[in-house]
């Protein structure tokens, strides 16, 4: 630990975000999975530093290409120059050893979004803010061949999403093999726009002036129904954790969805919600029997609820996102 803070301080130094003289304070932060993160303070202020690791920390082996680090990086350059969403500004970067440095965002201004809604504090017009930020990356990165070719990262993406969400999940519920399959196929055979790929509430903080989204490391130009459905995943197995809270969550959730449809112009609304749906429900058993299962989700009661739920719905024809938020707060039976 002490080693790997020395030479977070020693680079530091190197591209001059530190004085030659200056010692960087360096602490570890908790919470990262798939990369060791670091808060520096330095004589102009902290930073934060990100360094991937080619393992991640889940019980599952479940190892990736560190290069995921550059790829980040590239995706917050893009998506900083738009108005919506905020993101952190890349300050230095590291290519050969996989790590990078960025703004520091304090906690007591920017709250993550996991831990408001962990505390109940739910806000749908939050919710719809982060929907329409979403939308509007995808809206401007659709139909870009530049950034098509610049983030060609299927190799990356089937590492780090397609298979120890969706892949692994159909092995370990083989009689749903088929439609999960189906789900992976079709994820991967649409090239719409720039995808963040872990649109997260652990990655997105409450921010004064709106979200501000983190950790891009799983960016690839692909199907924007991926970001929506694994970023409305969360408001609907929180709802299976909190049921104190369902009613407000299920408002949050139709409040992302409604503002990010919105905004979809690249193609037919329905359309991409005909994809989005069945991948959300594929998604919900992903973080039950996935390799990344949620955390939150320790009672076994909760757990076979959500398999029952999610296995109904995979198995339907046809499927809208407001069915999936029917299954999950009126039962699997609900039209």
């Amino acid at each position: 630990m002490a080693e790997a803070q020395a030479e977070i301080a020693d680079w530091l130094r190197e591209v001059g975000l530190a004085e030659p003289r200056e010692a960087p304070q360096v602490t570890t932060l908790s919470g990262g999975v798939s990369s060791d993160v670091y808060r520096v303070d330095l004589a102009r202020g902290p930073v934060c530093v990100k360094r991937a690791l080619p393992r991640l920390k889940v019980a599952a082996d479940w190892k990736a290409p560190v290069e995921r680090s550059a790829n980040e990086a590239a995706w917050l350059r893009v998506v900083g120059d738009l108005d919506q969403p905020v993101t952190p500004k890349v300050l230095a970067e590291d290519r050969d050893r996989h790590l990078f440095a960025m703004t520091w965002f304090a906690p007591e201004d920017y709250p993550v979004w996991k831990s408001e809604l962990a505390r109940g504090r739910i806000d749908p017009a939050f919710a719809a803010h982060v929907g329409a930020a979403l939308g509007n990356v995808h809206a401007h990165t659709a139909r870009s061949e530049a950034l098509a070719n610049a983030f060609a990262t299927d190799a990356l993406f089937v590492s780090l999403r397609i298979e120890p969400y969706l892949t692994h999940t159909a092995c370990v519920h083989p009689a749903l093999a088929d439609p999960i399959g189906r789900v992976a196929r079709n994820t991967l055979a649409c090239r719409r726009a720039l995808v963040h790929g872990d649109v997260s509430p652990k990655n997105i903080l409450v921010g004064p002036a709106g979200p501000v989204f983190l950790d891009a490391e799983c960016a690839w130009y692909g199907d924007p129904a991926f970001d929506l459905a694994f970023c409305a995943n969360h408001l609907l197995l929180k709802a299976v954790w909190l049921p104190q809270h369902a009613p407000a969550l299920r408002i949050a959730f139709e409040a992302l969805v409604t503002a990010y449809l919105e905004r979809v112009e690249w193609e037919a609304a329905d359309e991409l919600e005909s994809r989005a749906a069945p991948l959300l429900a594929a998604l919900m058993l992903a973080r039950i029997d996935g390799k990344s299962p949620v955390e939150y989700l320790t009672e076994e009661a909760d757990k076979v609820r959500v398999r029952a739920i999610a296995g109904t719905l995979l198995l339907r024809e046809r499927l809208t996102l407001a069915a999936v938020a029917a299954a999950v707060h009126d039962g699997p039976g609900s039209p």
